[in-house]
């Protein structure tokens, strides 16, 4: 099976604040984010990956290492294809205050027509993401292709994945440290999670190709997060 691990960084310090931080520098996850991060290392669990990339910004650094940090011989890239959109003057501002501007009103309608203030198009960012993720898929070795990213490179993803438009990208959620689950090994992606924060994804990522072969659906969930 030909997995594609799509990772949202965990909750960080912009989050509590209500700021969407862009690409600012010293971005660190929150208390919420680190036992998050905690969590999503127990959800990975022994998932074979054969190759790990991660945004370069710290939150989604942190959101990985107390995973990665238990793991041997997995090549890791810091990839700004993945990075987080690229928000100009936005950057650094309330979300409330942002809500007045007039360009919010076509981020949230018509985001394929979006560049943010000396920052970069939606469009734009869609397709470095893109780019990086199919890179991956390439890479030689068996496993999973795990991406560490950000809440709209995310959604931008899932949008090309299933054959939306960019324009729809706003009707998908993806939580801080939720997982969402490809599968690459049929002529069109196929979603197997989508926005999950609970369960082991190790039996999924193990999984051979013959047993997603299914008629019907699924075969059912998989195991969720033992609770403490």
């Amino acid at each position: 099976m030909s997995l594609v691990v799509l990772i949202r960084h965990a909750h960080s310090e912009a989050n509590a604040a209500g700021i969407l931080s862009g690409r600012r520098p010293n971005i660190a996850l929150s208390e919420k984010g680190r036992k998050q991060a905690q969590e999503l290392a127990e959800r990975l669990g022994q998932i074979k990956v054969k190759e790990l990339r991660i945004s370069p910004l710290q939150r989604c650094i942190e959101t990985i290492d107390p995973w990665k940090s238990t793991k041997t011989r997995i090549r890791s890239i810091e990839d700004h294809g993945i990075t987080e959109v690229d928000y100009g003057k936005w950057s650094g501002r309330t979300l409330r205050s942002l809500s007045r501007e007039k360009l919010w009103k076509i981020v949230q309608e018509n985001p394929s027509r979006v560049f943010f203030p000396d920052g970069e198009g939606l469009s734009n960012m869609q397709a470095r993401a893109v780019d990086s993720m199919y890179a991956g898929i390439s890479s030689p070795g068996t496993g999973a292709l795990v991406l560490v990213s950000h809440g709209d490179v995310i959604k931008a993803l899932v949008a090309s994945n299933l054959g939306m438009r960019l324009d729809d990208f706003q009707r998908i959620i993806i939580d801080p440290a939720s997982i969402t689950v490809f599968d690459f090994s049929s002529k069109t992606p196929r979603l197997l999670l989508l926005n999950d924060s609970h369960t082991n994804i190790g039996e999924l990522g193990n999984a051979s190709t013959k047993k997603r072969l299914l008629v019907g659906g699924g075969s059912g969930p998989l195991t969720k997060k033992k609770s403490k």
